[in-house]
This record gives structure tokens, C-alpha cells and sequence, in this order.
């Protein structure tokens, strides 16, 4: 049985050495952002477009990253960028600062959610993944700096993986569970205790620590992922005992949040509380944005936002939360736009509550923010749009005497975007 592990894995070692560095570009862009185009088609293949992320246009130079590349994630300090290939199973590991590929690593089967590490290792969930004698399910620990994977971790109908902000603990979600399992990346490969089992939520989904990483606030699902009748809920989590802290806070939903000092951003949609009231919208249901104050551990605010599984979130600069779902209400069609346009997108103002759902149709699988732009990257419907936080509309800039709206064209289906430099 050893055998038959450790052979894939050397395996995938010499495909780093054999892999070529086409596809690297100038050094002296240092705006570099790359956006994963997953269709083939006469005029383009798939691969990983390059973006100046500084006047938002296309830079020659792309790299190809599989048949078919999609979700993408980054290790702390953006040397390493890790690309899920959906065709083939593979995550293709770019070398960002070189801008080429470094090789390909197999999984055992599809996955939806990935971190790399700063020390070179990167986890990913693979629900599907074979187990002998264990349910289905695992945490695959992948070498990012030798290829192949060293290790998995058996985690039944592993789905979602969050790392903390060292790198120490990972919080690992599986569907239709209502316990989470707490991951030690310091102890993969020593002999002692990788994984603890943590119970006590409701459907758990998605986890936020806070900025030292002594607290987890875990969101529970609830009813919006069959969790019985009992509500979406922040329940917190004290990272260095693994004891839940204080009583769980109702929330109308809970599927992503974003923490921004003692204010968590907590976004989902409800099974009851779902109307669009005060919205001029064709939507029969819309979700919402559920503002806690950590402080108090109350729910301080809620805004209607849209439906859908809400599953990517960012903050501009300026403090524009940008909030993205999946199979959320489509209405009118942005290409023949004569009536309400909306899609799966939402922007609330931090300062005022405001929100703006843009007038573009389409899940949201991308979100990507600047710490020295007022704007924010959005893959929407396959697009590659780029907001003003400004206005909260598409950005309008004039080059060579040509006014351009806000959309980077390119051609296929852009799946994700990701900044790979600091700026």
C-alpha cells in the first residue's frame, strides 16, 4: 500500500524538473495580475492571462496552466500561485515571480478550495477524494517546492479548507456535518496528532480569524444548508483551547464573512427572511448582509443584498465591501439591457449602508481589491469587469482619445483573478 502512494508522488517530482519556463514575462512589470481563462476556443487557448493591474490592460505573456484552469490562490508573500486544472484534476504551480509554470500536482479528485502556505506546502480539499476503510474525503498536503503530494489527511467530505493568518491551524469544513476539524501543519510527517475533531455548530461552512489568530469565528449555515430549523449563526472559537466561546449570534445567513476591526461582515441567505423589500427588483428573494459587533457579540445592522450562495468577498480601499454569489436570481440580460439587469453581485458601503447590485447578470467566482487603487476586479458571468469604488460602477477611462467602460476583454471565460504583486 505504501508503494502504491509514494510512486504517483515521485512521479509528479520529476514533472517539476521537465517542465519547461515558457510563457515567463518582463520583470520590469510590477502590476502584475493574473486572471485563469478555462475555455478553449479557435482564437485563444486556456491558460493564465496577464493583466497591468495599473491601467488595466492585456500584457503579452501569459502562461499556460493546464486544459482548463479556474480557482487560484496565492502563498503569503505572492511568489507561489497554485491553479486548479477542473479538467484533469492537477494543480498547476506558477512560480509568480518568475511568471512561468513550475509543474502540475494530481489530486485524487476535484476540489473547490485550496491554501499555499509560506512554507512551501499548500492544502487542498478533495471530497471525492478514496479512503481504504474511511468514508471519502481528505486534505491532500501538497510539496509546492519538490512536487507530489506528502501526505493525506483523511477528513470524510472535506470541502472547504481556511488557513490561519500564521499558517499554524487550519479549519476544515465538510458538507453535511455538524462538526469542524481543526488541521496542525506543524505536525504533517512527525508521527504525532495532525487533525481534532471539534463539535457543536450547525452546518459549518467557512471560518474567520481574527488578526493574531487566537480567535475563529465559525459561521454556521443553518436551515440555508439543511441544518434543521435552528438560525444561521457566528459561533467563536478559541484557536488555543478548541472550546467554543459564549452563545452562537443568530445571523439571517452566514456562508462567507469579512472581519474589518471588531465589525465581522457576515453575508448568506435565509430560508424565511428573504424578501426583497425596499428593493425595485423582478428577484422574489434576495439575501443578506448581517453586521456583528465583536465587541458586544450583537447584530448591530443587516442590509438586502442578493440571493445565491455567497461564497467570495473583498474590501476596497475605501471601504466598499464587495460580496459574490453563486446561483443567485439572474434578471434581464446585460447584453440587450432594456429593462433591471442584476446578477450575483453586491456593493455596500461600509460608511453610509448603502448597496448597489450593478446591472450584470452571472455567478461571481473572482474578486480582487488594491491597496493603492480605488478599485476592485470582478469575474462576473465570465467577464473580467473592473469597479470604481468611487462610484460603484463600471470604471470609465480614456485612452488615446477612446473612452473604454470597465470591461477587460478577453477572450474565453475568466474564472478567477488574483494580484501577484503588492500594490
Amino acid at each position: 500500500m505504501k508503494k502504491s502512494v509514494l510512486l504517483p508522488a515521485a512521479l509528479v517530482v520529476a514533472s517539476f524538473s521537465l517542465v519547461s519556463c515558457a510563457g515567463s514575462y518582463s520583470s520590469t512589470l510590477t502590476t502584475r495580475v493574473l486572471a485563469s481563462q478555462s475555455v478553449s476556443s479557435p482564437t485563444a487557448a486556456p491558460g493564465l492571462v496577464l493583466i497591468d493591474g495599473q491601467n488595466d490592460t492585456l500584457v503579452r505573456g501569459g502562461i499556460s496552466a493546464g486544459n482548463s484552469p479556474g480557482l487560484m490562490t496565492l502563498t503569503p508573500d505572492r511568489t507561489i500561485l497554485l491553479a486548479f486544472d477542473s479538467v484533469t484534476n492537477n494543480v498547476e504551480v506558477v512560480n509568480a515571480a518568475r511568471g512561468s509554470l513550475a509543474g502540475n500536482i494530481p489530486l485524487a479528485g476535484p476540489t473547490t478550495s485550496m491554501v499555499a502556505l509560506a512554507s512551501n506546502s499548500g492544502y487542498a480539499a478533495v471530497p471525492t477524494a478514496p479512503m481504504i476503510g474511511a468514508p471519502a474525503g481528505a486534505v491532500e498536503v501538497l510539496n509546492l517546492s519538490g512536487g507530489g503530494i506528502t501526505a493525506t489527511i483523511g477528513i470524510p467530505s472535506a470541502q472547504t479548507v481556511v488557513s490561519s493568518p500564521d499558517g499554524t491551524h487550519l479549519l476544515v469544513f465538510s458538507n453535511d456535518s455538524n462538526a469542524l476539524t481543526v488541521v496542525f501543519p506543524l505536525q504533517v510527517n512527525t508521527g504525532n496528532p495532525v487533525t481534532a475533531t471539534v463539535a457543536g455548530f450547525n452546518r459549518p461552512v467557512y471560518g474567520v480569524f481574527s488578526s493574531d489568530g487566537s480567535t475563529a469565528y465559525i459561521l454556521n449555515c443553518g436551515p440555508e444548508c439543511a441544518g434543521g430549523t435552528a438560525s444561521a449563526s457566528v459561533q467563536a472559537l478559541d484557536m488555543t483551547t478548541l472550546a467554543l466561546v459564549g452563545a452562537p449570534v443568530a445571523v439571517d445567513g452566514a456562508t462567507i464573512g469579512w472581519l474589518s476591526g471588531s465589525t465581522l461582515y457576515v453575508a448568506g441567505t435565509s430560508t424565511t427572511n428573504n424578501l426583497c423589500t425596499g428593493q425595485a427588483t423582478a428577484a422574489a428573494t434576495c439575501g443578506r448582509l448581517d453586521i456583528v459587533d465583536l465587541g458586544s457579540m450583537t447584530v448591530t445592522g443587516s442590509a438586502i443584498i442578493t440571493d445565491g450562495y455567497h461564497d467570495r468577498i473583498d474590501m476596497s480601499i475605501n471601504g466598499q465591501l464587495f460580496i459574490g454569489a453563486l446561483t443567485c436570481t439572474n434578471v434581464g440580460n446585460v447584453n440587450n439591457p432594456q429593462g433591471e439587469v442584476r446578477g450575483c453581485l453586491s456593493i455596500y458601503n461600509t460608511t453610509n449602508g448603502a448597496v448597489v447590485i450593478p446591472p450584470d447578470n452571472g455567478d461571481v467566482t473572482g474578486l480582487q481589491s488594491f491597496t493603492t487603487r480605488d478599485v476592485v476586479y470582478v469575474a462576473e458571468g465570465g467577464n473580467l469587469r473592473v469597479y470604481d469604488t468611487l462610484t460603484d460602477s463600471l470604471l470609465v477611462e480614456s485612452t488615446n482619445n477612446i473612452t473604454e467602460t470597465g470591461t477587460i476583454i478577453i477572450t474565453g471565460y475568466i474564472i478567477d483573478v488574483k494580484a501577484i504583486d503588492f500594490f
